[in-house]
Order: C-alpha cells, then sequence, then structure tokens
C-alpha cells in the first residue's frame, strides 16, 4: 500500500486527488492548516491520518511537525494547496506577496525537506501542482505568477539532485480549474463565474494519478493542462 502526503487536500484539485488514492485504499497523509480543517479531513477521509501546519508561517512548520508523528515511509508527496491575491505591480503590498510566495513557493520547499528522508527511502514521487501562471505571467498576476515560477525552478532544481536517489519529480500546469480559488479569481477579476466552462477538478486528478503509477523506466517531468472548451 502506497502512502501519500497530500496539501490542499480539502477542496479542488486536492480534494479529488485524495478520493482517488482513498477510493483505492492508499494510505493518506492530509496536511491541514490547524486541528479544526484536520478533523474535518479526517472525517471525510476514513482512515487517513492528519498533519498540522500553516503554510503560511513556513518557519514555523518544522517546530508544528516535531510535536507530531510523521509517516515512516512517503511514496508521494503532492503540493496541490496553493492561495491567489491579484492586482497591479503598482498597488501590491509586501504583505500579499509574502503570503503567496510562503504559501505557494517556501513551505513546499520546507515541506519537501523534512519528507525527503523518507521520499529517498521508498524511491518516491515528488509532484508540484503549479499553474499555467508558472510558465507566463499576465496582467494583474505578478505576485502569483512570480510564487509560481519559483515552484517551477523548485521542481527542476530537486528534479536534478534527486534523479540519483531515485526519486521522482512533476510538475502540472493546469489551465483555469473549477475550484473556489477560481470563483475568487473571477471575483477580483470583477467578471461572472461560470464553473462549466473550465476544467474539472477530476480531469487534472486523472493526470496527476497517471504520472504516479508509471512504470519506473520512465518519468513525467511536466505537464501542462488546458480547457478543452
Amino acid at each position: 500500500m502506497a502512502t501519500h502526503v497530500i496539501t490542499g487536500a480539502g477542496s479542488g484539485i486536492g480534494a479529488a486527488v485524495a478520493r482517488r488514492l482513498h477510493a483505492r485504499g492508499d494510505d493518506l497523509v492530509l496536511h491541514a492548516r490547524d486541528a479544526g480543517r484536520a478533523k474535518e479531513l479526517a472525517a471525510g477521509f476514513p482512515g487517513a491520518r492528519t498533519l498540522v501546519g500553516d503554510l503560511a508561517d513556513p518557519d514555523r512548520l518544522s517546530w508544528a511537525f516535531s510535536h507530531q508523528t510523521l509517516p515512516d515511509r512517503v511514496d508521494s508527496l503532492l503540493h496541490i494547496a496553493g492561495v491567489v491575491d491579484l492586482g497591479r505591480v503598482g498597488d501590491l503590498t509586501p504583505k500579499t506577496w509574502r503570503h503567496q510566495l510562503d504559501v505557494n513557493l517556501i513551505s513546499p520547499a520546507e515541506l519537501t525537506r523534512h519528507f525527503l528522508p523518507q521520499l529517498r527511502l521508498a524511491q518516491g514521487h515528488v509532484v508540484f501542482v503549479n499553474s499555467g501562471s508558472g510558465l507566463n505571467a499576465g496582467h494583474e498576476w505578478s505576485a502569483y505568477a512570480a510564487s509560481k515560477h519559483g515552484l517551477k525552478a523548485l521542481a527542476d532544481s530537486l528534479r536534478h539532485e534527486e534523479h540519483a536517489n531515485g526519486v521522482r519529480v512533476t510538475s502540472v500546469y493546469p489551465g483555469r480549474t473549477t475550484s473556489p480559488m477560481q470563483e475568487k479569481v473571477h471575483r477580483q477579476e470583477g467578471k461572472e463565474y461560470d464553473p462549466t466552462k473550465w476544467i474539472d477538478p477530476e480531469s487534472v486528478a486523472t493526470t496527476i494519478v497517471m504520472a504516479l503509477d508509471l512504470p519506473r523506466d520512465a518519468e513525467v517531468n511536466d505537464l501542462t493542462v488546458r480547457p478543452g472548451r
């Protein structure tokens, strides 16, 4: 039975991936920002373990994890949680920049650091759910895109560093996907939100599980997923 550590399992793509892996009997360790959220995730995924730590405060993740039991083996670490706040460069404050960089980039790096020993032992897989903004930055997307461009660099460097240890690294770049985050983006853009226009989270989950299940003789490095309608 494989063990997967997942961030962002409460909604959207993260929830879709967690449902797939839970349904087939894999062991899940679901990250939550606080104890209340951990309780909700545990109720939604019977048998799953939880791990509490605030991604918005990466400096305290090590302390938080030191008071909890981490899994001895990790077959995959799935970085799916993320935040977004749009705004012009001339209007964005340092607080807004730091929040997106902390959650979208620095915390994934810190989580990866903590779980690398277990990933090496299992010759596991690290998946970074990035964004189309990790490849191209648009109007008012500077802070979010910067965090996602950085996430690509993190994944690329990690792949080079850990290849000899048998650790696979995949970046997935979804286009706009139906989710609470996408609804928030539309509000910030002042646009009407129609979830039927965007990618179903289940479709992105299919690509992620495919990458995880690929035989050991191959590795998906970068995978772009775009709306088909």
